[in-house]
């Protein structure tokens, strides 16, 4: 037969094991105490601390929400201005100028520089640039990316480095790569990265959210300019 406890051996055992409520502080806060002065003050105080900490913890990740909001808030704002600023120049070296200047000033990149698979007049002057044929083999890294369409995040392979970053390739320590899909099949018009020197800048898993709306962006603004879309 199972022996049932009183409340005598109940409280004996928490007397041999004053650590017990430790072990399960949801029992700690859910028992209700006596108000007045006495042995259960302690428990009181530690249930108070408990619910103390609980309400740190739930501040803690209301203060982090906060600030996701308004970083996303901030991204949204300079992603909405990159795009208008690009739509409103007047032919595509105009465009890869804004975008470039942007990228740099706007979002903080070490290292912008951009990949075209044909040539753009009025763009001799930059070094941000360069074009590329399609079928060159130095873009066979990069296939499965213009294939997948979707941005790249981290530490890229070397032989993606060597080809975006040339000399200054030791200087990257994280990347932003996004592929210049463009809609309905056509080929694809090249690639842009934005390199930084903190290896936590970008990373893999990160949202990728308005990477791919300002490589979209870029995209249908160059393809204003394009005489065989």
């Amino acid at each position: 037969m199972t022996e049932k406890l009183g409340a005598h051996e109940v409280a004996a055992f928490l007397r041999r094991h004053p650590k017990f409520l430790q072990q399960f502080p949801d029992l700690a806060v859910s028992m209700v105490v006596p108000r007045e002065n006495g042995p259960a003050a302690s428990l009181a105080s530690y249930q108070l601390e408990v619910l103390r900490d609980k309400n740190r913890e739930l501040s803690r990740r209301l203060q982090e929400l906060f600030a996701n909001a308004q970083e996303n808030e901030r991204l949204a704002v300079r992603t909405h201005q990159l795009t208008l600023a690009m739509l409103k120049q007047a032919d595509a070296a105009a465009t890869l100028r804004a975008m470039a200047a942007s990228l740099a000033e706007d979002f903080q990149g070490d290292l912008v520089r951009v990949v075209m698979f044909d040539a753009v007049e009025g763009l001799d002057d930059v070094d941000w640039l360069q074009v590329i044929a399609r079928g060159d083999g130095r873009i066979i890294p990069f296939r499965d990316c213009l294939a997948d369409g979707e941005p790249l995040c981290g530490r890229l392979q070397p032989e993606k480095n060597e080809v975006l970053y040339g000399d200054r390739r030791e200087e990257v320590q994280s990347s932003a790569l996004m592929p210049l899909v463009a809609p309905g099949g056509a080929p694809a018009l090249g690639l842009l990265a934005v390199g930084s020197r903190d290896p936590n800048r970008f990373y893999p898993g990160m949202g990728t959210l308005f990477l791919r709306m300002m490589g979209e962006a870029l995209t249908t603004a160059l393809l204003r300019f394009d005489e065989n879309p």
